[in-house]
């Protein structure tokens, strides 16, 4: 068999298994081209805009940069780099693993071997084990130090990618129970070095196949322009970060408005903005609790209780979210609150989120009555409320 039939045979079995839904991802390797420094290429399949896309992943010794091609295109793009840029390709399907080597003197050899992987690639495998951000063909958990070169979880990454994938489980089980536009507006205030804003905007556009728009709202600069270059060379084009504080940020239209450890009042700034942009999602988790503390002065029976200062701190984070909490039910929100998990920020690790729907006309004044038990003269929510 030629060259170029083996070449072409390689490629059958690649377009073939992506028409029939048994593709997994492709890899190529051992550079041969004239640009030694880019080191092996991963290509995986995607939906943008309802069409079948191959998402490639270039990766160089300093950074990696994400293109995005038609199936036709992509393929042939392959045919390209074959025995010319690159003399190894890896195809991974459901099926069997193909292998295509090219010698020194650029004569191929094709082989199969029993699939390597399905518990990554088959689609029916139990999707309550797969964690619905992967590391693979993903440039931005490298990046941020959470994978290395080979794509696997760093030991000082382990507790961060927990975290991420348990996040996103979190705001897929809120988007089954509350449905968004397909082309929903994000805002994530607070959004640090963004490892949980990129991880949904991937969510959302790679596994749900979305056209989102993310907007993270971050004070410090260096960590906004490290996430607008990270942003633009992993081709998340619907995803920018701006330096702003949260209370002078203003957008027309939030669907899903996002605050995860704002300190103290600016929990409470970023809930107001949802509720008063009509976000149909809210998600919060608060850090410290300053303002309720400061105005306690308990007369019930847990006065005895609360004189001691560790056990006041506590009652007092418990009031606070619990208003946050009561306060969004009076405004039209059905709301969760539930234990996160801790994070390399803060050991606080609770978590309240609201999904639009009808008001609770009583929260209000259950409100006022524990402010009465606990001599609280207002919650910071209130008054931006308007209550």
């Amino acid at each position: 068999m030629s060259t170029s039939d083996i070449r072409q045979q390689f490629l059958d079995r690649l377009r073939d298994s992506i028409r029939r839904e048994t593709f997994g991802k492709l890899t190529l390797s051992k550079p041969g081209g004239m640009d030694k420094n880019l080191r092996n290429v991963y290509a995986r399949l995607i939906d943008i805009k309802g069409e079948p896309t191959l998402s490639f992943t270039l990766r160089y010794p300093t950074k990696d940069v994400t293109k995005n091609y038609p199936v036709a295109e992509g393929i042939g793009i392959i045919a390209l780099w074959l025995g010319n840029d690159f003399l190894n390709g890896d195809l991974f399907t459901t099926e069997a693993d193909i292998f295509i080597q090219y010698n020194k003197k650029r004569k191929p050899r094709m082989f199969t071997k029993p699939p390597s992987n399905l518990a990554m690639i088959s689609k029916s495998h139990d999707k309550e084990k797969q964690r619905l951000i992967q590391t693979e063909g993903n440039p931005y958990l490298r990046a941020m130090g959470i994978t290395g070169a080979d794509e696997q979880v760093l030991a000082a990454g382990q507790r961060k990618f927990r975290q991420i994938n348990k996040y996103i489980e979190i705001i897929d089980a809120l988007l089954q129970q509350k449905s968004l536009p397909a082309d929903p507006h994000i805002v994530d205030m607070g959004s640090g070095k963004g490892y949980l804003t990129f991880a949904l905007y991937d969510h959302l556009r790679n596994n749900l196949h979305r056209e989102p728009k993310i907007t993270g709202i971050e004070l410090r600069q260096n960590l906004v322009d490290f996430c607008n270059e990270l942003a633009e060379e992993t081709g998340f084009d619907g995803l920018e970060f701006v330096a702003q504080d949260i209370n002078a940020y203003q957008s027309p239209r939030i669907d899903m408005l996002i605050a995860l450890h704002a300190c103290d009042i600016a929990t409470d700034l970023a809930i107001a903005k949802g509720i008063k942009a009509g976000a149909e999602i809210i998600v919060v988790a608060p850090c410290c609790h300053k303002q309720v503390r400061k105005q306690m002065h308990t007369t019930n029976a847990m006065q005895s209780v609360l004189q001691h200062g560790i056990l006041e701190e506590r009652q007092a984070e418990l009031l606070t979210d619990g208003i946050r909490a009561l306060l969004l039910e009076a405004h039209g929100y059905r709301t969760k609150v539930f234990e996160f998990i801790s994070t390399e920020h803060t050991s606080k690790n609770l978590m309240i989120t609201g999904i639009k729907s009808d008001p609770n006309p009583a929260a209000l004044a259950q409100v006022a009555a524990i402010k009465a038990q606990f001599g609280i003269g207002y919650h910071y929510l209130e008054k931006l409320l308007g209550e």
